[in-house]
Formats: structure tokens, sequence, C-alpha cells
């Protein structure tokens, strides 16, 4: 019996070491995302480290993603998005990023495990680290806390990063799907309701054409 599963008081130093070797053990998690087979190691203090979160899920039923396309997973995570995007886009590659320095390094595992090639993980604030790439698609389950600010500038950013017809995907808790309307609508000039669920919703905006 594990040490988490005892139920006693951590009264040993074995006890205490027993304890942190297993919540240091990684997390394995293997699921079909968008129709491809993936595995993931995940670790305690990442986004939902058990299983792939159900708005992660939704926007990878709904986002399409081309052979050739470039794609950018912003916010990434141990990499779910942007690996399944590398698995779609098999002759283009896709880019993953997250402010989280474990993040990136579990992406970079993972994209390993999965013999991805087609991969890049980086460590960036946002765009910051990645100003001169352009991409086909852009997508990120964003924080149910995303503040105004944060998000106009998330948008500005993609837009200017967006190839011509280029598409942004979002997941967002339903509750805020007015206002990432309106953040669509301000920045790019266009809103599409993919998919309004009772807990999430993806939508999708697209860069026009110059």
């Amino acid at each position: 019996m594990s040490a988490r599963e005892s139920g006693s008081a951590l009264r040993t130093r074995a006890q205490r070491e027993q304890l942190k070797r297993e919540l240091r053990a990684d997390q394995r998690v293997a699921d079909v995302l968008a129709g491809e087979s993936l595995e993931f190691l995940t670790t305690w203090g990442l986004f939902s480290p058990r299983r792939i979160d159900d708005g992660t899920r939704l926007l990878l039923d709904y986002a399409e993603v081309a052979p050739t396309d470039h794609c950018l997973d912003l916010g990434c995570g141990y990499g779910p998005i942007g690996l399944a995007f590398a698995r779609k886009a098999h002759q283009g590659h896709s880019t993953l990023v997250d402010k989280d320095f474990v993040a990136v390094e579990y992406s970079r595992r993972n994209a390993e495990l999965n013999r991805l090639g087609n991969v890049d993980c980086l460590l960036s604030n946002g765009f910051a680290q990645i100003a001169e790439r352009r991409f086909d698609v852009i997508a990120s389950n964003l924080p149910a806390k995303v503040g105004r600010e944060l998000l106009t500038l998330y948008l500005l950013d993609a837009w200017e990063q967006l190839n011509p017809d280029g598409r942004l995907y979002v997941v967002t808790i339903t509750g805020l799907r007015r206002f990432i309307e309106k953040g669509f609508k301000d920045v790019f000039g266009n809103y599409e309701k993919l998919k309004q669920g009772r807990d999430y919703t993806v939508a999708m905006a697209r860069r026009a054409r110059d």
C-alpha cells in the first residue's frame, strides 16, 4: 500500500520520503484526440494532469488542420493540442509555447514519446519569443480568469502572426462567450461559434486576406 493510500500520519522519514517519490513520479495519460492516438507524461502542477480536460477535447473536435499547416498552441501545458496538431499537420509544423518551464519540458518529452519531429516547444510569455513566426492555425484553451487587457493583447498578436485566411481557435468556459465574441469582432472583424456546450464554447476567427 502506498503512503497516499494508507491514511496514516506521516510520522517517519521513510513514510515522508516514500510519499514524495510517489508524488514526483510522472503521471501517464493515453487518449485519442481528434482521431489521433497519443500518450502523455504529466505531473502535479500542470493543468489537468490526470486526464485530457473537456475543453481541450472539444476544441480538438472542431479545429480544422490541413496536412501542410503551420500551427501554434498558445499556453500548451503538457502538449495535447499542439501535439494533436503536429500529427494532423504531418507535412507542416507545430509550435508549442508556455510561460511555465515545466510545461515546456513535458511538451518536449511528450513530442519525443509520440515520435513527432515536426514540433518546437518553447518558453514564451504569450507571443514574446516567437514574434518572427507566422501560422495558419493558432489555438488556445484560454484560462477562465483571462482579463480584458491580456485577451486583447493575445488577439492583436494572433492577428499579426496569422497568415492571410489563417484561423484562430479558442475554447473558454461558456460564461465568457460574449466576452470572446466582442474581442474577436473588435480585432478580427468576425466571429464564428463552432460549438456551445453547457460548460465550454469553441469559437473561431479568421484573418481576412489583405
